[in-house]
């Protein structure tokens, strides 16, 4: 059988090369994120919360932490074990990370929710809602950029994770 036009193999590799290069430049999706896949599970939702609580002028990264310390003080002071792990990351502690610690804690993004109102209701107790009138008004996630935090990822830490992106007020 004799080849009317030259092969096309040579075409082809380069061009499944270029795609090659072209993805490891680009790299994987989430690539920006690398607590995934050690924290908690690929990212497998996302969503945009519109802050209505601008950012505290003093909230930094030493702010942040002691917001950590201390919602994980009140968890070791409970009389039953933590059911989920809460601990920041990023170079200025901008990222809060909810884990489940247990297969029943935040087994389902609707219980990750549920956790989240659960979190809003605690806020609103909080002197800095009640002091200003927005306990009606601002939820958990309004406390978190009174904080300065500009992302919230939540996980059942097997199967999902769900990642909020804080749109801070200027």
């Amino acid at each position: 059988m004799r080849l009317t036009s030259p092969p096309r193999w040579p075409g082809l590799v380069l061009a499944a090369t270029l795609l090659a290069i072209a993805a490891l430049v680009a790299g994987p999706a989430g690539a920006d994120d690398r607590h995934e896949g050690y924290y908690y599970p690929e990212v497998t939702s996302r969503e945009t919360y519109p802050a209505r609580a601008p950012t505290l002028p003093d909230s930094d990264r030493r702010r942040r932490i002691g917001f950590v310390v201390g919602l994980t003080q009140q968890q070791f002071n409970n009389p039953f074990p933590a059911q989920v792990a809460i601990f920041s990351k990023g170079a200025r502690q901008e990222k809060l990370i909810i884990v489940a610690l247990n297969r029943d804690a935040l087994a389902s993004l609707y219980q990750a929710r549920g956790f989240l109102a659960q979190m809003t209701a605690s806020a609103r107790a909080s002197a800095i809602f009640v002091e200003n009138r927005v306990e009606d008004t601002y939820t958990f996630l309004d406390l978190l950029a009174l904080l300065g935090f500009e992302q919230l990822t939540i996980s059942d830490g097997m199967t999902y994770a769900h990642q909020i992106r804080i749109d801070l007020q200027d």
